[in-house]
């Protein structure tokens, strides 16, 4: 029994899951956790038992007694635990180590995942090698990630490997690249605890450890963070890809056609910058349209180039003070030579043999699902291109089942003043809707045609059925695309 068998039979035992976690502590306590403030769940911990002890050590990242940690780890045993560097001799953890629980097309998942402490353990910046858990970006990855069956996956700069793990779920194999060892080390350890033995780990840089090879899925969280490159500000390698300004997402996109398998898919995160008034999303276009590959591109938000500044030197664990102001500047100098007033954060779908090109913003909440949404929109596109117009009013069509619409009347008046079609999945988008668009979405049950529809709508109004066709056919495209209508 290898020395991560017995971790994963204690972890087990112990009921060392996220559910339980929060039985312990709270609701409260586990969102003041994810504001990084530890004092609510370290007052609700008991003494002794297993699962606190656990959670004291590797999730509250504190000292515990040597014979509390003794009695959590019975099988692996303490010469166990510090030979697998969670521990020193004296009970302090090495290690952050924390239950992750998760929903996709497989069903309902979980897994421990180990990364470097944080600030909250530490009390001091982070170091330059540092190895991140699981974060807002990876959950926003890994949500995002379409699931269907494939033979080969890649995850470029794997991190801790969680994404890793996930497109283990549908890749026979996974390859899992990253430039730093330490990472690499960290992500190896995690599939093995979780029992997981289709990931193949490499040392690199981008694509250099693939060179030759293609991959029927790409999924990257790149470190495309913003740094200046000049002494006295630490690069990262969780997060700093090495070099000026965007051009390391630019260089991801650049390099995907040669390893993107026929029919592949890519999806990655990433910044752009906004430079002497031009739009920054322009710039993502371009780079789409550079690789000649296919692609949407969601724009979810922007940042001014001070917030942004601020947010990742805090990130990397410095607080306000001299060091803080110095970075501030050097950040701000940064900017400024490159005429930079702002950062775009958002999402990349890429696709290999198709000519989908679409870029929006889209800053509103997402809801559950995001990943099959944006394989269904996929589909849908696919589909749609082979469609004229004769042939989309052949079709049959159905409400999508997270669809509602919202009537807003004048007291008294028998007739709506706005018609809102809203998701409740996926983007979460809403619609607004004129009366032919209301009657044709409410009309689609799978029963009638698109074109008989449009007919019974004509003669209702009064209206002309060709103006009336040639008004709603490219909206009901632009529904099927969003997943707003289904072809049933």
């Amino acid at each position: 029994m290898s020395l991560t068998d017995r971790l994963r039979a204690d972890l087990g035992s112990a009921r060392f899951e996220v559910e339980a976690l929060t039985a312990l502590w709270g609701v409260d306590a586990a969102a003041a956790l994810h504001r990084g403030q530890r004092t609510p769940a370290l007052r609700r911990l008991g003494l002794g038992d297993p699962l606190s002890t656990l959670a004291r050590a590797f999730v509250l990242g504190m000292r515990v007694e040597i014979r509390d940690l003794a009695s959590a780890l019975p099988t692996l045993g303490i010469d166990g635990a510090v030979e697998l560097g969670l521990v020193d001799g004296e009970g302090n953890p090495l290690l952050d180590l924390r239950p992750y629980s998760f929903v996709d097309a497989h069903g309902v998942g979980s897994w421990w995942i180990a990364s470097d402490l944080g600030e909250l353990s530490t009390g001091a910046p982070l170091r330059v090698d540092h190895v991140l858990g699981v974060g807002g970006a990876s959950t926003t990855l890994s949500g995002m990630m379409l699931d269907r069956p494939v033979e080969t996956a890649l995850d470029l700069g794997t991190g801790c490997g969680i994404q890793a793990l996930h497109a283990a779920r549908h890749a026979r194999h996974v390859v899992a690249t990253d430039i730093s060892q330490r990472a690499l080390d960290l992500a190896a350890f995690n599939a093995a605890l979780n029992d997981v033995h289709t990931i193949e780990f490499r040392l690199g840089s981008l694509f250099e450890p693939v060179v030759g090879e293609r991959f029927d899925h790409i999924v990257s969280n790149p470190p495309f963070v913003i740094t200046p490159r000049v002494d006295g500000v630490p690069a990262y390698e969780y997060r700093d890809g090495g070099m000026v300004g965007d051009a390391l997402v630019a260089s991801v996109i650049a390099g995907l056609p040669a390893h993107l398998a026929t029919g592949g898919v890519a999806q990655l995160l990433g910044n752009w910058e906004y430079r002497n008034r031009a739009d920054g999303l322009d710039r993502a276009a371009g780079w789409l349209r550079e690789s000649g590959l296919a692609g949407w591109i969601v724009e979810r938000e922007v940042q001014d180039a001070h917030l942004y500044a601020e947010t990742w030197i805090r990130d990397g664990g410095t607080r306000p003070g001299p060091e803080f102001d110095a970075l501030y500047g050097a950040w701000l100098d940064d900017f400024e030579a490159r005429g930079v007033t702002a950062v775009g954060f958002g999402y990349l779908t890429l696709r290999e043999g198709s000519d989908l090109h679409r870029i929006e913003r889209l800053d509103g909440p997402v809801g559950a699902g995001l990943g099959p949404h944006i394989a269904g929109s996929l589909d849908a596109y696919e589909r749609l291109r082979l469609l004229d117009d004769n042939a989309l009013g052949r079709q049959l069509l159905a409400l999508a089942p997270d669809v509602t619409e919202e009537r807003h009347y004048w007291p008294g008046d028998a007739d709506p003043t706005v018609m809102t079609l809203r998701q409740g999945a996926g983007f979460q988008r809403s619609v607004k809707l004129d009366t032919g668009l209301a009657a044709l979405v409410g009309a689609c049950d799978g029963e009638l045609s698109v074109r008989a529809i449009i007919a019974a709508i004509a003669q209702l109004l009064e209206v002309d059925e060709t103006a009336l066709g040639a008004e709603l056919l490219p909206r009901v495209r632009e529904l099927l695309f969003t997943g707003f209508l289904l072809f049933t």
